[in-house]
């Protein structure tokens, strides 16, 4: 989950919050030494389908994937299309490969690290979908510019998704929810945002499974969000 220092997020690169956790078991550390430099996203160059997969396949980014439950489920829902998927929390990765290997997907590739940086190598218009689910609200006032769900970073996000295509956005915090829907208010004219009655943005759907974070939220009395918006 990535969040950014005070100012320009697209230009300054400190990551915020722990990069690991508790120890890797041994099978864990074995993924991240042999799986992850396999489908690990190159270091240079564009981030395409044709680079990545070798076609012209559909194109999904997910920032900040957690534990790569979602990331893995759309993958094997949908074989014929790639998944790149971007998480700086060492457990996180290592929990996905192991997603990645039980489902044996062939269409994803994952980054260790700041997803902006990637997302910058993807030319524009390329991505059908984007995914932010459950990123770090970062409550409080004065950490507001930390947010992913701000102007420069929609810009960003609206530049890589084509026309038609959808980013989605999952919370369980009212204070980012708020935040959310008043900045995406500014961005109407690049993204529509597709709900028309309160069962639209209170359960997922469309092929979008609730994750760990999101179960563990309704269990502690939470309620998740699903925000869905449409590249105009």
């Amino acid at each position: 989950m990535t969040a950014f220092k005070s100012g320009d997020p697209l230009t300054l690169n400190r990551l915020y919050g722990r990069s690991s956790g508790h120890k890797l078991r041994k099978g864990q550390q074995e993924l991240l030494d042999t799986l992850l430099p396999q489908i690990a996203v190159p270091d240079e160059g564009e981030i395409t389908s044709r680079s990545l997969f070798g076609d012209a396949r559909p194109l999904h980014f997910e920032i900040g994937f957690g534990s790569g439950e979602h990331l893995a489920y759309r993958a094997d829902l949908l074989p014929d299309h790639g998944f790149v998927g971007a998480e700086p929390f060492l457990n996180g990765v290592a929990t996905a490969l192991g997603h990645v290997r039980e489902r044996a997907l062939r269409n994803v590739r994952l980054h260790m690290g700041d997803a902006l940086e990637v997302l910058r190598r993807v030319p524009d218009a390329s991505l059908l979908m984007l995914y932010l689910l459950h990123p770090d609200p970062w409550p409080k006032a004065r950490h507001a510019k930390r947010r992913m769900a701000n102007d420069r970073p929609l810009d960003l996000f609206a530049s890589k998704v084509r026309p038609g295509g959808e980013m989605r956005i999952a919370t369980d915090h009212p204070v980012y929810l708020e935040w959310t829907l008043m900045v995406m208010q500014r961005h109407q004219h690049q993204f529509e945002w597709l709900a028309e009655k309160p069962r639209d943005f209170l359960e997922p759907v469309g092929g979008w499974i609730e994750t760990r974070y999101g179960a563990k939220s309704r269990r502690e009395g939470r309620r998740p969000y699903y925000l869905r918006y449409r590249r105009v």
